[in-house]
């Protein structure tokens, strides 16, 4: 009784463990293109689907596409699935997933892997070859401006400076002419009194040096008594 019992029990459990695994939802897987996602046409990339369960069996899907479906069994952890001779049409959005052996559950869908087919002129080496005619233009037109840029500033500086010696001369010229307008002008009143003059001063200073020579030339009278006191002595 207690044996069959425990048997019962056991059995409830595996079965119960069984469930949850089935519920259980695999983690997601990774996928890679390889060498990289934007290929030319014709050419060939390889997208690598990863996961940490081995023994699994793993699905490329499409998302534009839902009957494109490829499934690769695989040992490892990962599978490889081979794209061959590239078009625009085999461009979109792809995915992976897998399910573990004997199994009909599939894990969740990874991240969804951009694939991008280019025409020949419109691969990577030709986006490069634009960037890099784009930077020499850049860099071209900015050498121009500034070999433009520098004789202009110059040109502006000589003509500055020019301005302002003129001025600065022109200050010096006015400032020399000034003094001797203001002699000139301070001397023509002097020479106009001086000729205005009263006539009479010069008359007045003619008599003053005239009456000293006048009083040389006439001899001095003798007194009165000297003449008579001469004349009793004789």
């Amino acid at each position: 009784m207690v044996i069959g019992f425990l048997s019962l029990l056991c059995l409830g459990l595996c079965l119960d463990c069984d469930h949850e695994q089935k519920n259980e939802k695999l983690p997601k897987p990774s996928l890679n293109a390889l060498p990289r996602s934007v290929v030319e046409r014709s050419s060939n990339v390889t997208l690598k689907c990863q996961c940490h369960v081995q023994n699994v069996t793993f699905m490329l899907g499409k998302l534009q596409d839902s009957g494109y479906r490829k499934e690769q069994s695989s040992a490892g952890h990962d599978a490889e699935f081979l794209l061959v001779n590239l078009e625009p049409k085999n461009a979109g959005t792809y995915f992976c997933a897998y399910k573990i052996t004997g199994s009909h559950e599939w894990s969740e869908k990874s991240e969804h892997l951009q694939l991008v087919v280019t025409d020949g002129h419109d691969g990577p080496g030709a986006s490069s070859i634009k960037t890099d005619t784009r930077i020499i233009f850049v860099t071209t037109f900015s050498c121009l401006i500034i070999f433009l840029l520098f004789p202009s500033v110059f040109l502006i500086y000589r003509c500055t400076q020019h301005d302002s010696s003129h001025e600065e001369a022109n200050k010096r010229t006015s400032h020399s002419e000034f003094p001797q307008q203001e002699a000139s002008d301070l001397s023509r009143p002097e020479r106009v009194s001086l000729s205005t003059k009263d006539p009479q001063e010069g008359t007045y200073a003619d008599l003053n040096m005239k009456a000293p020579s006048e009083a040389a030339s006439v001899p001095a009278e003798e007194p009165p008594g000297s003449c008579e006191c001469a004349t009793l002595t004789a």
